[in-house]
């Protein structure tokens, strides 16, 4: 691969529209991304969904495309509703079943393969340790790091089973802050002590069971890091993720264009300090011209000397080994066999089995659901 190419396999990005249109087809020529990630502005039916990934792939013969969706349930969803949907994971947490939540993550894998969609942004193992939280809410299994570490594993287990790969996020915990990483940039004043007790347990449950890949978090932890927020601290990736947890997999950033970050570096910059901290893959959601100014930021980086050839080798071979285990060798999804799985009758027993196990728990008389928002996508673009 040229450097150019290399470069290419450690993008991930969105766009937007329904189709594979010229122009789109053009970029996606000129800047070779190893992933796509689809939103709910590029999904409209189960047929659109099938042409769309067919499309995408045969414009990337010789490394077939990771298609991420943030299919988490509940109030982030990505899919139309002829899909099987769940209700939220904190739901799901309050069942206390890993049973359920390996079958519901199963069905979900198994839908999303049918469609060619090969890689899911779940499972969310952050704790819901702040009530104020204004984004994680009820997209996290609980606010025990044991039930959340139990939920996550299963759902895992669910997807890589069915050849999904799982993304588990917001790496190292989200779940404490008190502001939106979409918006500004959560900080985090709680200890280390706090931290290894409450945040990082469910982390280090699917490192040692395997987690395919993981999402930092653009938050700003003091007792790891008093200056950069985790998706750009060594400290946080190479040193605590990569050597103290010995985690081996695919560490992905969060959309660099949330102002978490954007507000602070340009998206080149941002690029570069997110790989040269120990990501792996960087997430650009929306904006195309971004995309390119990032990839040309990197490939400065390595003409400079800031990125070394080594550096550079290892995240390139920790990408082909994701993809040589979830994505080859590859095969064109068909609409007979897409309409066969999705939401068929099994999928729809399973989620009224849920509704029902959920229904004989007892609920208080009032619930607050956290809502987030987003500027790409609503209620919440993914992550």
């Amino acid at each position: 691969m040229t450097l150019r190419e290399q470069i290419g396999q450690l993008f991930m990005m969105g766009f937007t529209g329904t189709t594979v249109t010229k122009d789109l087809a053009s970029f996606l020529a000129a800047s070779k991304p190893g992933g796509v990630i689809f939103f709910r502005r590029n999904l409209e039916s189960v047929q659109q969904i099938v042409d769309l990934t067919n499309g995408l792939q045969k414009l990337s013969p010789a490394q077939p495309l990771l298609i991420a969706i943030d299919q988490e349930g509940g109030r982030v969803s990505r899919l139309p509703a002829e899909f099987t949907i769940f209700p939220p994971c904190g739901q799901l947490g309050q069942c206390n079943s890993s049973e359920l939540a390996y079958s519901a993550a199963a069905t979900i894998a198994k839908e999303l393969r049918a469609v060619g969609i090969n890689m899911n942004m779940a499972p969310v193992l952050d704790v819901n340790s702040n009530p104020d939280n204004p984004v994680i809410g009820d997209r996290a299994f609980g606010a025990a790091p044991e039930l959340v570490g139990e939920m996550g594993l299963a759902t895992i287990g669910g997807l890589q089973d069915n050849m999904v790969v799982a993304c588990g996020k917001h790496f190292p915990g989200h779940g404490d802050t008190a502001t939106d990483s979409h918006k500004e940039l959560p900080v985090v004043d709680a200890g280390l002590h706090r931290l290894r007790e409450t945040e990082f347990p469910p982390f280090q449950q699917a490192i040692r069971y395997g987690v395919s890949s993981l999402m930092t978090a653009h938050v700003l932890y003091r007792a790891l890091d008093p200056e950069a927020p985790a998706t750009l601290s060594s400290a946080v990736i190479e040193r605590l993720l990569r050597e103290e947890f010995r985690y081996e997999g695919v560490v992905f950033t969060d959309d660099l264009e949330m102002h978490a970050i954007i507000d602070h570096d340009g998206i080149g910059e941002a690029a570069v300090r997110s790989f040269v901290a120990g990501c792996d893959v960087l997430l650009i959601c929306k904006d195309q011209d971004r995309v390119m100014t990032a990839m040309q930021a990197m490939e400065r980086a390595v003409n400079d000397g800031r990125i070394t050839q080594d550096r550079l080798a290892q995240s390139l071979a920790r990408v082909a080994k994701l993809k040589a285990r979830y994505l080859h060798p590859y095969k064109p999804v068909t609409i007979s066999d897409a309409r066969l799985v999705v939401g068929c009758r099994s999928h729809k027993v399973l989620l009224d089995s849920w509704h029902k196990a959920y229904a004989r728990i007892p609920q208080p008389k009032s619930v607050e659901t956290v809502q987030a928002t987003s500027s790409h996508d609503s209620p919440v673009t993914h992550v």
